[in-house]
């Protein structure tokens, strides 16, 4: 299983209407080295997004099956983070609300 992801807050989120923020972990565990659905439908994603209150690593919404979304609507867990190399963005769905 991949490494650990953290998230470091940063001052500017002070600027981000954006409530959510404040109870992200700061680290989580990736559920899969992939998309967790993809992997046992043996189907394929473009992106992906972990969970920052779980670790559940899902597809983006340009991917077929848009699991991050997906997860969202299961559990209510607002903040997904790129999970793609070099990047570190979050995304809350309540909000509508990018943070980089």
């Amino acid at each position: 299983m991949t490494e650990k992801v953290t998230v470091e807050p940063s001052p500017s989120w002070r600027d981000v209407d954006c409530d959510h923020l404040a109870s992200i972990q700061t680290e989580v565990t990736p559920s899969a080295d992939g998309c967790e659905e993809c992997l046992q439908m043996g189907a394929s994603w473009v992106h992906l997004r972990i969970c920052m209150e779980c670790g559940h690593v899902g597809c983006c919404d340009v991917s077929v099956n848009k699991h991050a979304t997906k997860h969202y609507h299961a559990t209510g867990h607002p903040v997904m983070r790129s999970y793609q190399p070099g990047e570190s963005w979050l995304w809350c769905y309540v909000d509508s609300v990018f943070i980089d």
